[in-house]
């Protein structure tokens, strides 16, 4: 490192440090993005299930789980910053789960699969 001296006052020195000019590093890659995660869509249907009353149910928000729709902690790894819906459903029944992830009645479906950006987006198979 090369010193630079400012005088400042006849008592005090002031010292700003400068590196050396050297060939550029590559730097990692930082993701410094604020926007929260989105989901990818692993189906474009709703997904039918029987729930059993007083039960905990955790549905998978982000939609890279392979127990699809429900969660089985992929997020953690895949998609950083979602996480599971856990629920508890009042009393026994069968209802329609949402497959594609964009529901705004989470995690009840409520027809957002009908929609353009959902029917002609390409739908997330798992690799691993």
């Amino acid at each position: 490192m090369i010193a630079l001296f400012n005088k400042l006052h006849s008592r005090w020195l002031t010292f700003t440090f400068r590196h050396p000019r050297t060939a550029a590093t590559a730097a990692p890659k930082v993701n410094l993005s604020t926007a929260p995660p989105k989901p990818v869509i692993p189906s474009k249907k709703p997904i039918k299930v029987e729930l059993v009353g007083g039960k905990r149910y955790s549905w998978c928000s982000c939609g890279y789980s392979r127990k699809q729709p429900f969660c089985d902690g992929t997020h953690k790894t895949k998609a950083e910053g979602m996480k599971g819906l856990r629920f508890v459903p009042e009393k026994d029944s069968t209802v329609w789960l949402c497959g594609c992830k964009h529901t705004n009645n989470s995690p009840y479906c409520d027809g957002t699969h009908k929609q353009d950006f959902i029917v002609s987006a390409p739908l997330h198979e798992c690799t691993d």
